[in-house]
């Protein structure tokens, strides 16, 4: 809590354009001690799709008078791995990206110091999901269903409206996912079938899915940018798994002004599911003020408003006003599927075997 992160490849790319102001992949020694308003560096371990406006990470390194290093560190499962393996001779000062997928193996790992920011007093109880705020909710984004609007309005096809009704005649080889073995959406996405259907139904439903012409890739690039027809128009599914948040993205960087996106997301009945990324300060910092300084402004207003078109992903802080763009184009699921992130922890290996036996050849 992200993906996703919000999270695309047309995304990313701008993505890591904007982080590469001020940012570096060459960790900085977290361990000399810096007070705060004396200079240094403050670390900052991220996922590579991590991005803040330059402007906005200036404003705080002027205000603390320290400069803020970033390193990318993979997708979030290497980077909380790089973390772990790291955790005796931290690398970082504070470690952003960590989603509920995960969670509840950083916090096992004994990762994060606590630390009860005064601005959780401005997000929902429900983002909240360590009682001992070792971890602390920053962004969500939710893994849907996109579809191409053009493609269901020439064929006069109604819209799925369930999960179930996917596996229908009329959608026959329609969809196309990611493999979640593979791929950080395929796996939320197979988490919410698994909420909806239950562990003893989820299987029944993909081998349904699989038996009307399920496509499967490895990646989120491959699906959206090759197979679906909503991006580039040359694609055979107008289904993909993709983000609540992809609509906005497809009209943020078309080439002409939009009024509508060309792309919907299907946002029913526990259809899609909630990723929400977390921030923590790593044990073993010796920068731990300015660590809780960081997270104060992540949670703050500033940082807060920055990140929707930076990650296309929504702030947790209720206070935050939203851009235009995600305003008039985005869809926000009512009830999207979460599971405890203890139970995804235990059984993430077992699910993801289980439905590569039933659906992969």
């Amino acid at each position: 809590m992200r993906k996703y992160r919000y999270l695309i490849a047309l995304i990313l790319l701008a993505l890591l354009t904007a982080c590469a102001g001020g940012q570096t992949e060459t960790p900085a020694s977290p361990g000399e001690t810096v007070p705060a308003g004396e200079g240094g560096t403050l670390t900052v371990m991220t996922h590579d799709s991590f991005a803040i406006s330059e402007e906005v990470i200036a404003r705080f390194e002027q205000e603390n008078n320290v400069t803020v290093a970033f390193v990318p560190s993979g997708d979030t499962g290497s980077a909380l791995n790089r973390a772990i393996l790291a955790k005796q001779n931290p690398l970082a000062d504070v470690f952003y990206g960590v989603d509920n997928t995960f969670l509840s193996r950083a916090l096992a790992e004994d990762l994060f110091l606590p630390y009860e920011s005064p601005l959780l007093a401005q997000i929902p109880d429900a983002f909240e999901l360590d009682p001992e705020h070792r971890a602390l909710p920053v962004d969500y984004g939710d893994v849907c269903i996109n579809y191409d609007r053009a493609y269901f309005a020439e064929n006069n096809l109604p819209l799925p409206e369930s999960l179930e009704d996917l596996t229908g005649p009329a959608y026959e080889g329609l969809l196309v996912a990611e493999n979640p073995a593979t791929s950080s959406p395929g796996l939320a996405f197979l988490l919410a079938t698994i909420e909806h259907f239950g562990e003893d139904g989820y299987l029944d439903f993909w081998r349904g899915l699989s038996d009307n012409g399920l496509v499967v890739v490895n990646d989120w690039n491959t699906a959206y940018y090759t197979n679906f027809s909503g991006s580039s128009g040359a694609g055979p599914q107008p289904l993909v798994v993709s983000y609540a948040s992809s609509p906005v993205a497809e009209v943020v960087f078309a080439e002409q002004p939009l009024d509508e996106a060309p792309t919907g997301s299907l946002v029913g009945d526990q259809m899609c599911f909630r990723q929400i990324e977390f921030v923590g300060i790593l044990n073993g910092t010796q920068n731990e003020e300015l660590a809780r300084r960081f997270v104060d402004y992540m949670l703050d207003v500033t940082f807060q408003e920055d990140i929707p078109l930076q990650m296309f992903v929504w702030p947790v802080n209720e206070n935050a006003a939203l851009p235009e763009e995600f305003e008039r184009f985005a869809e926000v699921p009512a009830n999207p599927a979460q599971l405890d992130p203890a139970t995804i922890d235990a059984n993430r290996e077992a699910w993801v075997q289980a439905w590569m036996e039933t659906v992969l050849p």
